[in-house]
């Protein structure tokens, strides 16, 4: 009968335990896609995607109307080509359209990598400014994604926001 009750007490106690030890943590939620959307650090790193990959997007725009300019040509003129002629053309424009493919691949896949090194960079920026934002004001936990529901009382979004922006000066 005493071990039952020992048993018992001890459970008591169990269950007791994390409940009061809950209450004492600080815990904070950031909203991970707000931060990604209004980071200043995203509209920096949009900027220089932008600005690199410029002159290549230009490059292939210019292609594809000098493509398009052949093609209006050859539909144009073909009725008064020879045969041959017309077949030549008809080669030359199907290369070049491959061509035209080809290096919008190349564009489209270094345009990737490119955009996915920036997340990765800003990512880590926003880890490393939640966990400045976390020793500073003595959180024990702070959850940053899978949240499907935070108070504003543990919302700390604004707070990460801010020092992104002041980071970005």
């Amino acid at each position: 009968m005493k071990k039952m009750k020992f048993i018992w007490l001890l459970f008591a106690l169990m269950i007791a335990a994390p409940a009061s030890y809950a209450a004492e943590l600080k815990i904070g939620v950031v909203n991970a896609g707000v931060v990604l959307d209004k980071s200043p650090q995203k509209a920096a790193a949009l900027a220089r995607l932008e600005k690199e990959f410029a002159s290549r997007s230009q490059s292939l725009e210019a292609k594809h109307k000098a493509l398009r300019a052949a093609q209006e040509k050859l539909n144009k003129d073909g009725a008064i080509l020879s045969a041959e002629q017309r077949r030549d053309k008809e080669r030359d424009i199907l290369s070049d359209q491959r061509d035209l493919q080809r290096l919008q691949d190349e564009y489209s896949e270094d345009l990737s990598i490119r955009r996915n090194e920036e997340l990765r960079k800003l990512e880590k920026d926003i880890a490393e400014t939640i966990v400045d934002l976390a020793k500073k004001e003595s959180f024990d936990m702070i959850l940053y994604q899978g949240v499907i529901f935070a108070s504003d009382r543990v919302d700390l979004t604004d707070k990460v926001l801010e020092m992104l922006k002041a980071k970005s000066k």
